[in-house]
């Protein structure tokens, strides 16, 4: 790759680094799994930069390229043995003053949204970057009706593992 395409994906990337930060957060459960999936998901970027034609936004493309990393990897990983998440064990101490009521909520609701299928976390995550439906149905590439559709039954998913 040539250095202006090498410096135009460097700078795309750092202006939408956030996207990925959050498709790590919904695939995984701890810092270090975070940062292995982050590193995966720039290199595939990376890879496929060369053949990002622009026809879409930068950052649709990127949603695409991240959720469809973290949708493999998470479908390998479910071959895997299941161990204990390290950080879910450790005590933690809180000040009397800091009121957690939105960061508990927030959890409860990453917790909920990983018991989802991964098409359907990844629908949610975008609906809740406020995502229309159009880029939503064009980025995981389903028509626009199954993409509301899909939402309404993920909203009642959602719901019964909230609200058993």
């Amino acid at each position: 790759m040539n250095k202006e395409l090498e410096h135009q994906f460097v700078t795309e990337l750092e202006s939408n680094q956030n996207i990925v930060h959050k498709v790590c957060t919904l695939y995984t459960s701890n810092r270090e799994a975070h940062n292995d999936l982050f590193q995966e998901i720039t290199i595939q970027l990376w890879k496929a930069y060369p053949k990002f034609r622009g026809e879409s936004k930068f950052s649709t493309w990127m949603y695409r390229v991240a959720l469809n990393t973290a949708i493999t990897l998470y479908r390998k990983s479910k071959r895997s043995v299941q161990t204990q998440d390290y950080e879910s064990v450790i005590f933690k101490i809180k000040a009397d003053e800091y009121d957690a009521t939105e960061e508990e909520q927030l959890q409860l609701m990453y917790k909920a949204i990983r018991q989802l299928g991964d098409i359907d976390k990844a629908l949610v995550f975008l609906f809740l970057e406020n995502k229309s439906y159009s880029e939503i149905s064009e980025t995981l590439g389903i028509s626009e009706v199954n993409a509301r559709v899909k939402m309404n039954r993920v909203k009642t998913k959602l719901r019964t593992i909230l609200n058993p």
